[in-house]
């Protein structure tokens, strides 16, 4: 590790949906420009960032920035992620068990944050079951529910952070959060044939039952205001910014409904580094896979069941709320869109290059055949907010086909990464073969 005396901040974007390897890129920058700090800047706490360190030990970071290993590292909470607070107790547990014993000490979250409750993820839950055979592909957690209740409803309705030292704020928050769900779902859903979730929302008795449950954060948590970040961002040395989810999943630039309620391009961050005056130097990091995945519902057009069953994962089941983990060869088309929807990239980072080397050919999409005929390279830029442009592009991505050239037979990394940079039009500059950071290398 270096110190870096000058300011430079890494900008994290995953360019697909989500699984791209995000963690493991921010640890290896972290530990490669000797950061200082990591900024998470949308999503919430259905994050899955997995890091494993040169000794072998491993975590799943959901909250924690994944620079948490490196000793004296930061983690920042902006206030457009979505903290679920009791969660994250248990999260400081599990990194204590790996060694990170000082993981709350070193983290700052914003006091504007919203708190994700369990009413949250009881309403996630069900309005998911209700949609059928149209789910979204939610992860379950709530955040959804928490960000759209922070974004349209009064302070007196909304639980943030900076509430939870107030118990009597808190418990009469808890009680607006369960009773607005339980009346919401009611309308909506009918709340059939979910024991579990009826029961959270139903009893009274969950609201002093949470409240009671926070104790532990309330003691560890380091709350800060809305300056704190910018004063941060001022220190000399290096930050890096680690999104969340994929701009695949994006809430304006995504296949709506298979959507997020979050910003998934470098938007959040590049705002915080402008508001506060950011002086340094910006590097914004594209994150692919050698491949494609997708984890849940929504368009997959190089969606590929050979290779999906050859590549299967610990860390992505099917058993879980967003449903099956699906594969495809690399996507050009739809890495160009995301691309282009981020406002560019500085530079590229694939990963899981190891995990095709038994492939006997490695395969990567230049174009799509559409339902109609058409053959498209370039999928449509609408204008930002219009879910009726992106709901219409990802009915008609549902009835496209790959157009898919091989660009390698002979298991030739630097054949598919040439691939790779000819068709987006960006440079590899980092490559993963595997988790740990020594596994990386720059290119």
């Amino acid at each position: 590790m270096r110190a870096c005396l000058v300011r430079e901040a890494a900008v994290v974007v995953d360019l697909g949906c989500g699984d791209q390897g995000k963690g493991t890129v921010t640890d290896y920058l972290v530990r490669a420009r000797g950061a200082h700090a990591v900024v998470r800047f949308n999503g919430g706490a259905q994050a899955g960032h997995n890091v494993v360190t040169d000794d072998g030990r491993h975590h799943t970071f959901a909250q924690f920035g994944a620079g948490s290993f490196v000793a004296g590292v930061e983690s920042w909470l902006t206030a457009d992620v979505a903290v679920q607070p009791w969660a994250m107790v248990v999260e400081a547990e599990r990194l204590a068990q790996v060694g990170v014993t000082d993981a709350f000490a070193r983290t700052h979250i914003a006091g504007g944050a919203p708190v994700i409750t369990a009413f949250h993820r009881a309403a996630n839950r069900l309005r998911e079951r209700a949609r059928g055979e149209g789910r979204h592909g939610s992860c379950g957690v709530g955040v959804g529910e928490a960000v759209r209740d922070a974004r349209t409803l009064g302070d007196a309705d909304v639980l943030r952070v900076r509430d939870l030292r107030d118990g009597a704020a808190v418990r009469s928050k808890l009680r607006r959060v369960q009773e607005r769900k339980r009346a919401e779902l009611t309308a909506e859903t009918g709340r059939r044939g979910a024991a579990e979730e009826d029961a959270v929302l139903d009893d009274a008795a969950m609201v002093e039952v949470y409240a009671g449950l926070l104790a532990g954060f309330v003691a560890a948590a380091r709350v800060v205001d809305e300056g704190a970040l910018g004063a941060m961002l001022r220190r000399p040395g290096a930050v890096v910014f680690e999104g969340a989810q994929g701009v695949l999943l994006d809430e304006w630039r995504g296949f709506h409904p298979h959507t997020t309620w979050s910003t998934c391009t470098a938007e959040g961050a590049l705002a915080a580094l402008g508001g506060c005056g950011y002086d340094g130097a910006v590097t914004r990091w594209g994150v692919v896979r050698a491949y494609a995945t997708r984890h849940g519902a929504g368009p997959m057009v190089t969606e590929d069941a050979g290779l999906t069953a050859r590549l299967r994962e610990a860390h992505n089941r099917d058993d879980g709320w967003q449903g099956g983990f699906r594969v495809g060869c690399f996507d050009a088309v739809a890495t160009r869109y995301a691309m282009a929807a981020n406002g560019g990239v500085d530079a590229l980072a694939v990963t899981c290059v190891d995990r095709l080397r038994a492939e006997a050919a490695w395969r990567l999409a230049t174009a799509y055949r559409m339902g109609d005929g058409a053959r498209v390279r370039e999928l449509p830029m609408g204008a930002r907010g219009d879910l009726e442009h992106q709901s219409r592009m990802t009915a008609a991505l549902m009835g496209a086909t790959a157009e898919c050239v091989v660009t390698t037979r002979a298991g030739d990394e630097e054949a598919h990464l040439a691939a790779i940079e000819e068709e987006t039009g960006a440079a590899v500059a980092l490559v993963s073969t595997g988790p740990r950071a020594r596994d990386k290398r720059r290119r």
